[in-house]
């Protein structure tokens, strides 16, 4: 049975209410711009999203933000071709960055599903699933949010952290580059490259204040063959204490030299001092 309301996109006011919502919001509609297009309260955008979204019209993505569905969709499409369209609007302030990021920097061939995101927003579940995606949602300092690009995917504009500051967060935490030896293959990777920055990378490390990021850095430097500065700047800001070179292993052997904890199974040139 077809409702002929004003609410109804198959009548002619129906269309029109619908276009002008999605005039106001484009890509993502929200219950503030259909309450701005319809000039109605925000309980009644909130009903009207919901019936379009019943009738096919609408996407709901997660409460209160909804994507218009092609025409040409089936019901059983997801709407969203462009995950990283998703992260202005759910998480901003953010950007993306780790395994994501390195794949959009050409530092790896290795294609993640998941989407790597980083906000100043407060995170309750790190883990989700959005539009069948699985997002790695990790919070960090307002301040921290330093070191990215924009990004333009259509009409959105996107927060992508640079090749330096990529490299230096798959260090700082290695489970979100892919693992630590995928994070060592990123970073010979960006040592080989005409735009790496040896001082940039000693900067931001800094700056994130994570003393791990030294020790990371520096020993997987030298064994990717880095400039001897790389090594020496890395040394000079040891902090105490050791730490785990992969912290999701189990690491017996203890190299003095980068004060780290390394795997058993890690590369056999690699002898504990």
């Amino acid at each position: 049975m077809v409702h002929t309301t004003s609410s109804d996109p198959s009548t002619v006011s129906g269309r029109e209410r619908l276009l002008s919502v999605l005039r106001k919001g484009g890509a993502f509609v929200t219950v503030d711009d259909a309450s701005g297009a319809l000039n109605v309260d925000r309980i009644v955008a909130a009903k009207t999203l919901a019936r379009w979204n019943r009738q096919g019209w609408l996407k709901r993505i997660r409460r209160g933000l909804y994507s218009p569905v092609p025409l040409t969709a089936s019901p059983t499409d997801e709407v969203i071709e462009d995950a990283w369209t998703l992260v202005p609007e759910l998480f901003d302030p953010a950007y993306v960055g780790g395994a994501s990021a390195a794949h959009h920097w050409d530092l790896t061939e290795q294609l993640f599903r998941t989407v790597f995101v980083y906000t100043a927003r407060t995170v309750r579940h790190t883990e989700q699933t959005i539009q069948a995606t699985p997002f790695s949602v990790h919070h960090v300092r307002k301040e921290l949010l330093f070191g990215t690009r924009p990004l333009w995917r259509g009409r959105i504009k996107i927060q992508v952290s640079d090749v330096h500051r990529t490299i230096i967060d798959v260090l700082a935490d290695p489970g979100v580059g892919g693992g630590i030896r995928h994070a060592a293959d990123c970073l010979a990777t960006y040592l080989r490259r005409d735009d790496s920055d040896i001082e940039r990378l000693i900067d931001y490390a800094r700056r994130l204040e994570n003393g791990a990021v030294f020790k990371r850095l520096g020993f997987l430097g030298e064994a990717a063959g880095a400039p001897p500065a790389l090594a020496e700047a890395c040394l000079r800001h040891l902090t105490k204490g050791n730490a785990k070179l992969d912290p999701a292993q189990v690491s017996p052997r203890l190299l003095r030299r980068w004060r780290l904890w390394l795997p058993a199974n890690w590369k056999a040139s690699f002898k504990a001092q």
